[in-house]
């Protein structure tokens, strides 16, 4: 019986199959036969062993383990138990030879997180492209840029998806940065002094990692630092932050009274039970309710980092639960975006309609500006400015006709001046160019 909603109704299969019962496993026995080689290969056990351990992990089954572990009640030593038995001759006494049990859990957990690294940056990625194709395809359009949630100065659409996909691109760049101190996995021994291994812990240590195609600690105790994994997760509580507030501006603009974007709305879907006529921005609101959950991952697994001396139980069950859901909410929740910011419909009308709504208030700076440039201080200039702004706001006509009547302000700008100014498009400075500087930079070749 399903359960959690990660179950039926968020997540890729892909994710959900890297924390998967059957590959957890799968990587922990890939722990356990990258040592026996390791140890092989330095004398510390019979060359016979560590292949036939190899050979015998392709027939343990999770059922068995399973098993196992409800007789015993441990999930490591079950494992150990299960490739045991697969083994011929004695083999099996090799088996997890001087290791303690993090070695592979924590190791197996590095294995894991390098597949699932490679599944969320490829959908960056993707998030990117989308990201830069409406960049570039809106950077001419003109829009209200606002602040406070009151109408300012015009921007462009364009720039706004310039300044989200270099955001995106920044997480990007995280990701990569932080890989080599993730995708690490350890052979330590009890406390980290590698005992049990002798003089060449070490060695094992670095030819084991060799084999799973990983880096190495460089120091631990029984288990990796959690800095590492906190690192990790708060990279995707970031990424996740950056598309709730995507999310929340989507939504913003998409209110009945702005109405200048919209989700896709498909031919027959249906926007609510009651109100027939609804057309809501559900996918948005999922991202940026979806986006708190992982959020609220942090604290707990930076705690993870706070145990008792070489170490305490008290990550385990708590990882257990953020690792799947932090990775798997955040795939989700990439994916999402990507639909919903590629499929994003525009209502140039409206657009225009917003950016007029104020008959010419919101270019109030670019009087004040010009007149500065003409001679006027600038403070003078901006009490000029606001004082006819005022006057414009209390009696309802448009701003340059209060410009126009005013005479401080005819000893400066004429009639032809004070149109190009209140002119919206004749007011976006460098937009266009910086739209085309962050594509030049993040479009991929």
């Amino acid at each position: 019986m399903a359960i959690h909603p990660i179950e039926y109704r968020y997540g890729t299969d892909e994710m959900k199959h890297v924390w998967s019962e059957a590959n957890r496993l799968e990587k922990i026995m890939q722990v356990e036969a990258a040592l026996a080689k390791a140890e092989a290969d330095i004398g510390l056990i019979p060359r016979e062993a560590a292949d036939m351990i190899e050979k015998s992990i392709t027939a343990v089954k999770l059922e068995r383990v399973n098993e196992i572990e409800d007789e015993i009640h441990h999930d490591m030593m079950a494992v150990v138990l299960a490739i045991s038995e697969q083994c011929a001759g004695d083999a099996g006494k090799w088996v997890h030879f001087g290791a303690t049990s993090n070695d592979m859990l924590d190791t197996a957990t590095a294995l894991q997180f390098r597949e699932a690294v490679a599944i969320l940056e490829e959908k960056m990625y993707r998030l990117l492209d989308v990201l830069l194709v409406q960049a570039s395809e809106h950077k001419h359009l003109v829009c209200a840029g606002r602040t406070h949630g009151q109408i300012g100065v015009p921007t462009t659409y364009g720039l706004r998806f310039a300044i989200w996909a270099s955001e995106v691109g920044r997480h990007i760049e995280r990701l990569e940065q932080l890989k080599p101190r993730l995708l690490v996995g350890q052979m330590t021994g009890a406390v980290g002094t590698q005992a049990a291994f002798g003089k060449d812990g070490i060695e094992i240590q670095k030819r084991s990692m060799q084999y799973l195609g990983i880096g190495s600690v460089d120091v631990s105790n029984q288990i990796i630092q959690r800095d590492r994994h906190a690192e990790f997760v708060m990279w995707m509580a970031s990424t996740v932050t950056t598309l709730d507030k995507i999310g929340i501006e989507i939504r913003s603009l998409q209110r009945s009274e702005i109405a200048e974007v919209e989700e896709s709305f498909r031919k027959k879907q249906v926007g609510s039970s009651t109100m027939p006529h609804k057309r809501n921005p559900i996918k948005s609101e999922q991202i940026c309710g979806l986006a708190r959950i992982v959020r609220a991952m942090v604290e707990p697994e930076l705690l993870n980092n706070t145990l008792w001396d070489e170490r305490d139980l008290t990550n385990s069950s708590c990882e257990r639960v953020i690792f799947p859901e932090a990775c798997v909410l955040t795939d989700h929740i990439i994916k999402l975006s990507i639909g919903v910011i590629g499929n994003l419909r525009f209502y140039p009308d409206n657009i225009r309609r917003n950016l007029d709504l104020l008959r010419g208030l919101n270019m109030g700076e670019a009087v004040m500006i010009e007149l500065a440039k003409r001679g006027v201080g600038r403070q003078e200039a901006h009490e000029l400015v606001r004082s006819s702004a005022m006057e414009a706001h209390e009696s309802g006509r448009h701003f340059k006709e209060v410009l126009l009547a005013n005479a401080d302000v005819a000893k400066y700008l004429n009639e032809r001046d004070i149109m190009n100014l209140v002119d919206p498009d004749r007011y976006i400075g460098t937009a266009v160019e910086q739209v085309e500087a962050v594509i030049g930079k993040l479009k991929r070749k």
